[in-house]
Order: structure tokens, then C-alpha cells, then sequence
């Protein structure tokens, strides 16, 4: 059992770090909401934090789930930031979804202070939180894997480290990518069915046992044909993880004409007010447009 720190208690970070309590490890939180750590604490014995250096204190482990890059160098640097209070040898584990340029930083900011830096994006939605059941994909030092990859494994289904710093981010980015493309073939396919007529769930009963079937499709068939689209991954994250990608494409010189249309898709789902939406409403802007 490790004595850990989560910071950031959002919809994953929040059962995320409820994983870590109930496995036995000690975990202190911090949020930028107060009232959500209190919470958390309540529900599941742990301590909270003012800070995320006072959080960190201690720790042999720091995780963090927060929102965007600025986010992840906010709650790292400076005075109350967690690389000021970690001790010698201890890890940073980044959760979050952000560039592979912060990620190169951080890593670099942490050894110079004689930390561990692994970063390990997750893909699985609320769902897959909830349920300890996360694919987490990591880049990092192998030895700094070793140590971190038994106390993940409180909140995953599947952990692997990738490669060197980074990899875990790149590994995300392909992750995007790939549902990026799927999301909008099956918004078209049941866009598709209903414009000709076809009882579109009865479509799918047939086609998800085929070549066509995923996840997308075994999962939110219905409630896209229910116009419901409150469920998983906001359409405004979406978009942040897709700039993500086309911006690593330009630096690298891959090609990613799919990514950059659905984008601008999302980009539609957004100027519909739809931007809370999780990202199977891209079927709500095939309806919209006839």
C-alpha cells in the first residue's frame, strides 16, 4: 500500500481516486472546487488538501486528472505547485489529456528535481472510471512504470507502458483519432437508416455482429437514436484532443484528413449549443442539416 495524492476530482479523477482509497492505499485530494474534496473525503475517508503542494507532501505517488495543458502546469509549478513539495524519488503520474509539448516539459522539470514523471492518458470515458476499468497508456522511464503500474491498476482493465516520455500521449492521440472516424460513420449509418425508412436499432442489431461492429456502436446506438446525448466525453473536450492531434500531425508530417473534417464537424455540434454534448451527437448535426 502506497501513500498517494490525487489532484483534480472531476468525472474521472473522482472515482479514479476513489479506486486508490478503496484498494487501501492513503490518499490525500485537492480540487480547485474545495466542496468537491470535502465530498470526496466523506464518501471515502480520505484527507484533502488547500494546495496542490500541500497535497503532494509526503507522497509517494502524485496523480493528476485535470483539464488542458495549462491546467497540468498550474497544479505542477510554482510555490503550490506539486514539484515543490515532493520528496526525492517520488512520481508524477499525469492522467490528463494534453500535448506531448507539456508532457516534454514536465518530464524535464520533474528530473531536475529528482522526480519521476510517467504520463498516462486513459481512455473509457466516465463509464470505464467508475467501474475501474480504464485502458491507461503510458510513456515514461521503465523503472518509474515499474513502481507506478501496481497502484494503476486499482482503476484499470489494461496499463502498458509505450515507450519513452510522451508515448503514452501519442498513444491517446491515435485513440481520438480512430473514434473520431468511427463516431461520424455510425452518426451517417443511422442517419442513413432513418432517411430511408429502416428501423435503425434493428440495423444495428445486425451490423454490430459484422465488420462494423465497436464499441461506438454496441454503446450509444441508443441513445443517439433517442437524441440523447448525455452521456461520456463533452464535445469541448473532443475538440481540445483533436487540435491535440492536428497539431502533433503538423509537427510530425502525418496526414489526417478525416480528423481535421470531424473537427470541424464538432465545430457545427458546438455553434448548435451542443457543446456539453457527448461526442455521439455528431449525429444531431446530420439531423439538423437534413
Amino acid at each position: 500500500m502506497a501513500k498517494v495524492t490525487f489532484l483534480g476530482l472531476g468525472v474521472m479523477g473522482y472515482p479514479m481516486a476513489g479506486h486508490l482509497a478503496a484498494a487501501g492505499h492513503q490518499v490525500t485530494v485537492y480540487n480547485r472546487t474545495a466542496s468537491k474534496a470535502e465530498r470526496w473525503c466523506a464518501e471515502h475517508k480520505g484527507t484533502a488538501a488547500a494546495t496542490p503542494a500541500k497535497a503532494a507532501k509526503g507522497a509517494q505517488i502524485v496523480f493528476a486528472c485535470v483539464g488542458n495543458d495549462n491546467d497540468l502546469r498550474a497544479v505542477c509549478c510554482g510555490p503550490d505547485g506539486a514539484f515543490s513539495a515532493m520528496d526525492a524519488g517520488a512520481i508524477f503520474v499525469d492522467h490528463t489529456t494534453v500535448s506531448a509539448a507539456i508532457t516534454r516539459e514536465m518530464y524535464d522539470d520533474a528530473k531536475a528535481k529528482g522526480l519521476g514523471f510517467v504520463d498516462a492518458p486513459v481512455s473509457g470515458g466516465q463509464a470505464g472510471a467508475q467501474n475501474g476499468a480504464l485502458s491507461v497508456m503510458c510513456g515514461g522511464d521503465q523503472a518509474d512504470y515499474d513502481r507506478v503500474q501496481p497502484v494503476i491498476d486499482a482503476y484499470a482493465k489494461i496499463c502498458r507502458r509505450m515507450g519513452e516520455v510522451g508515448a503514452g500521449q501519442t498513444t491517446k492521440m491515435c485513440n481520438q483519432i480512430a473514434i473520431a472516424g468511427l463516431v461520424q460513420g455510425l452518426s451517417e449509418a443511422l442517419h442513413f437508416a432513418q432517411r430511408a425508412g429502416v428501423d435503425g436499432a434493428a440495423v444495428v442489431e445486425v451490423i454490430s455482429q459484422g465488420a462494423a461492429g465497436s464499441w461506438q456502436m454496441s454503446n450509444r446506438y441508443q441513445s443517439m437514436l433517442a437524441g440523447d446525448y448525455e452521456h461520456g466525453f463533452a464535445v469541448d473536450w473532443m475538440r481540445k484532443d483533436l487540435r491535440i492531434c492536428l497539431e502533433e500531425a503538423d509537427r510530425n508530417g502525418s496526414s489526417l484528413p478525416v480528423t481535421a473534417l470531424v473537427d470541424q464537424f464538432y465545430k457545427d455540434v458546438q455553434k448548435l449549443g451542443g457543446g456539453r454534448w457527448d461526442t455521439s451527437s455528431l449525429l444531431a448535426r446530420l439531423n439538423a442539416i437534413g
